[in-house]
């Protein structure tokens, strides 16, 4: 009788995160891009990568590559995507597996992402400005060895994780009743603010409703799971050291980070940018998203190099 019960409570508990997910998937909906612009598609190697186009193609291209995180997409350039197109072609693609870029059930990995940034270079821009935030910053500079550009701009960038790879929790992630509620509790309103205030956001009130929305409509689409579980699971994380790629560029470079950033401290931007041989641009009151809490000074140090931060 108590074995009865007991599977009674499993298979109850079962069915209620089956209808739980469903409920949540039946809840998202299509939406639009974040960011305005002239919607363009990207045929990549059996993906359809989806991006922003902004301003005169005349004028020198701006990449712009979002960081890479559970509900990551190019609106992480809200705030500078405009101004930059007064005087700049400016070119946002969501990074495949993420926004509106295909999603399909792959086994993401940094040799990909590494090869999908040199390749978005060569193909989309020419001699561009490429701007790169936390794990696409290392991919970017990875990229800087074998592509063409005119200069490199890494916010934060990372190699790691945290704790290398671990199969078993990507296989958790990617299942489809246990993992998809994992992966829902991650990506939930509350979720999204904690993370937002942990990590994101030196002021939490950076995360407007609006963006809020945005990230939980782009959490919640089909397949959105697969390449932020390998990101947790430390799929993504390059094989080289970002400072040692780094070092190896001939290309000007400059580092930008948030001085109250935790998870990845100032002291870290610091050895990384002494062994890579590059500018250090410190900005005050900002965690791992300066270009969104101080756009206007961040697009200074994109238009004139190394300036003083606020």
């Amino acid at each position: 009788m108590r074995f009865r019960s007991a599977l009674a409570g499993v298979a109850g508990t079962v069915g209620a995160t089956v209808l739980a997910n469903r409920v949540l998937r039946s809840s998202a909906r299509e939406f639009e891009p974040f960011l305005d612009g002239e919607q363009g598609t990207y045929r990549w190697r059996g993906f359809d990568v989806s991006y922003t186009e902004m301003g005169d193609p005349e004028d020198p291209d701006v990449l712009l590559l979002h960081g890479v995180s559970a509900a990551a997409s190019n609106h992480e350039f809200r705030e500078i995507a405009a101004p930059l197109s007064d005087d700049h072609h400016v070119i946002a693609p969501d990074l495949p597996g993420f926004g509106h870029s295909d999603r399909p059930p792959l086994l993401y990995s940094a040799s990909m992402y590494e090869t999908f940034v040199a390749d978005a270079i060569a193909d989309l821009t020419e001699d561009a400005l490429v701007v790169a935030s936390s794990l696409t910053g290392s991919y970017a500079a990875a990229a800087a060895e074998e592509v063409d550009i005119d200069r490199l701009v890494l916010v934060c960038p990372s190699d790691s994780t945290g704790a290398g790879r671990r199969g078993w929790l990507r296989t958790l992630l990617r299942s489809p009743v246990v993992g998809e509620a994992g992966f829902n509790l991650m990506v939930s309103k509350g979720g999204i603010r904690y993370f937002g205030a942990d990590h994101g956001y030196y002021d939490p009130a950076a995360l407007s409703e609006r963006v809020l929305e945005y990230q939980w409509q782009t959490a919640h689409q089909p397949g959105a799971r697969f390449a932020p579980a390998a990101s947790v699971a430390g799929f993504l994380d390059p094989e080289a050291a970002v400072e040692d790629v780094l070092a190896a560029i001939d290309d000007p470079v400059t580092l930008v980070w948030g001085r109250n950033t935790d998870l990845a401290p100032l002291e870290e931007g610091r050895a990384i940018a002494e062994v890579g041989d590059t500018d250090l641009v410190v900005f005050d009151r900002a965690k791992l998203l300066p270009h969104v809490e101080h756009p206007e000074e961040f697009v200074d140090v994109l238009r004139d190099g190394v300036a003083a931060a606020p």
